[in-house]
């Protein structure tokens, strides 16, 4: 098992695709295209970066040095090239309560933990269970994401003199408002006319030269705090190594890399529908666990999958690793050289950037398919799309796959039932050939087929099209033996896998015809390893 495990850990961690151009083909315009999308990303991760730091209650450069260095680590061996990572809003609320409570350092210290339990669940391929995520979950979470991100950029609208606390007013509201709606306008013309430039790029770098040749009184990256820093130095948490210390950050790290993996994972099948990628889930946990693990180490709040940034970049035209590495590089250039010309960027270039991020992500075509998808499906759209709203994106995405899953138990409980008919070859004999899945849902209405008092003496019990699912099955079957067995009559099964004989005519109550019986062993192996039935 340990070698397994330690089998899978080598082979995540040695990706097939780190070459940074694969697939893509080496040129000029490729490199230029992926750098200039880099530089997009970048001038959009600053706000978001000091904002969560806010959020979280640490200083703005404790987000965007986790924004660089997770960043950078998961562009050079994250499982989807094109996905940018970085600090998040998910993360920032659930750091909060333990920054207040307990100081920055305890936070360095849940981060460094944060990254070791996702490193471990990358190792043991639990990235695979995205796959669970049904449909439906996916357009309500990428909704309520867009509702989030938009209902994030209201602070912007904010006047920064009176500390955020009251809203512009009059002409300052209007000018806002005009330079988000022409950074909009630019970014929606600016492919028609050319694709050098990534579109984002433009509408940022034109209503900036605008701004500052003006000389407009308009709210800057400045007025949200100072980006000037140095390079991230190596600093171990200053926290007391014992068992008190993870009783505190433990309970905080298992949710954070929960959260951030649940949000990494759904951005990575996300990007992959627009790049036409598959897998990479397990590459991706232990590549996010990696990061925070460094983060943690250098001073950071750790991060994961930022769905926003990550749809500018693939929106800009970046496909490879190189765009992410851009960003981080680029990132970690404003911070230690270029802050004073960073600060003068307005926010409302950065504003029309994300409104058109939020109309992008929106899953529209939603809308359109309520009303002629199932009422279930139409139903965990909408629940999923408010939760995010209301809670987080962990918690919605965890709601949505647990109603999605009672819902297909209940479809397929219903689902249960039987065809009877005399036996051609066993004269007498009474035939109920079962249809539908028996599990643990369907049980009851299994039950209640057999009409025991009235059946004659020989029964036989065809699962030729059922399938026994798990445990709960095997013991509604041998309840409906015990009964017959109780009236002096016989019950014989058939079409029944080897491994449901031998439990079942163990347990002494049936007769079971194995000819013609299929091979497959899921109640057994159910059985096993959950521990309910011995290993036979």
């Amino acid at each position: 098992m340990k070698r397994a495990a330690l089998a899978n850990f080598a082979k995540n961690i040695s990706p097939p695709n780190l070459s940074i151009m694969q697939d893509e083909g080496w040129s000029v315009g490729r490199v230029r295209t992926e750098l200039l999308s880099g530089l997009t990303v970048a001038l959009a991760l600053v706000p978001e970066a000091v904002a969560f730091a806010f959020v979280a209650g640490v200083h703005p450069l404790v987000g965007l040095y986790a924004a660089f260095l997770v960043g950078l680590i998961t562009a050079l061996f994250g499982g989807r090239p094109g996905m940018i990572s970085g600090a998040t809003g998910a993360l920032a609320v659930v750091m909060v309560a333990l920054v207040a409570q307990h100081g920055v350092e305890y936070l360095f210290a849940t981060v460094v933990l944060m990254g070791i339990l996702q490193v471990f669940a990358g190792v043991m391929q639990w990235g695979k269970f995205i796959r669970l995520v049904p449909h439906p979950v996916m357009l309500g979470f990428v909704n309520g994401l867009a509702i989030v991100i938009f209902l994030a950029q209201m602070t912007q609208f904010k006047d920064p003199s009176t500390g955020g606390a009251e809203w512009l007013q009059g002409g300052s509201m209007v000018l806002m408002l005009g330079l988000v709606a022409l950074t909009m306008v630019i970014i929606w013309g600016m492919p028609k006319i050319t694709s050098v430039i990534p579109a984002p790029l433009a509408g940022i770098g034109i209503v900036a030269i605008l701004v500052i040749a003006l000389g407009l009184d308009v709210p800057r990256v400045g007025d949200m705090a100072s980006i000037e820093g140095g390079l991230p130095a190596f600093h171990i948490p200053l926290v007391p190594i014992n068992m008190e210390t993870l009783q505190i950050i433990l309970p905080y790290s298992v949710i954070l890399a929960a959260i951030g993996l649940i949000e990494s994972l759904l951005t990575l099948n996300l990007v992959g529908e627009i790049t036409g990628k598959r897998g990479g889930a397990s590459q991706e946990c232990i590549a996010q666990g990696a990061s925070n693990i460094v983060t943690g180490f250098f001073g950071g709040m750790g991060g994961c999958a930022m769905i926003g940034q990550s749809m500018i970049n693939v929106k800009s035209g970046g496909r490879t690793r190189i765009a992410g590495i851009a960003a981080a590089l680029f990132l970690l250039l404003f911070i230690v050289a270029a802050s004073p010309l960073i600060e003068q960027i307005p926010l409302a270039a950065l504003v029309g950037v994300m409104f058109m991020v939020v109309i992008g992500t929106f899953a529209w075509n939603s809308l359109k398919i309520m009303t002629k998808v199932p009422l279930t499906d139409a139903f965990v759209i909408v629940l999923v799309t408010v939760v995010t709203v209301a809670t987080d994106l962990a918690i919605a995405v965890v709601v949505g796959v647990i109603v999605s899953a009672l819902a297909y138990a209940w479809n397929n409980a219903r689902r249960i039932h039987a065809i009877t008919r005399e036996s051609v070859t066993d004269a007498g004999a009474k035939v109920y050939e079962i249809q539908g899945p028996l599990f643990f849902g369907s049980t009851d209405g299994f039950t209640e087929l057999f009409e025991i008092e009235t059946d004659p003496d020989a029964v036989i019990v065809d699962f030729k099209y059922s399938r026994v699912v798990d445990q709960s099955a095997l013991q509604a079957i041998e309840a409906v033996a015990g009964k017959y067995e109780a009236a002096g009559k016989t019950l014989t099964l058939r079409h029944l896998s080897r491994d449901c004989h031998e439990l079942l005519n163990k347990a002494g109550h049936l007769m079971v015809d194995s000819q013609d019986d299929p091979e497959y062993g899921i109640a057994v192996d159910y059985g096993v390893r959950t521990g309910i039935l011995g290993n036979h």
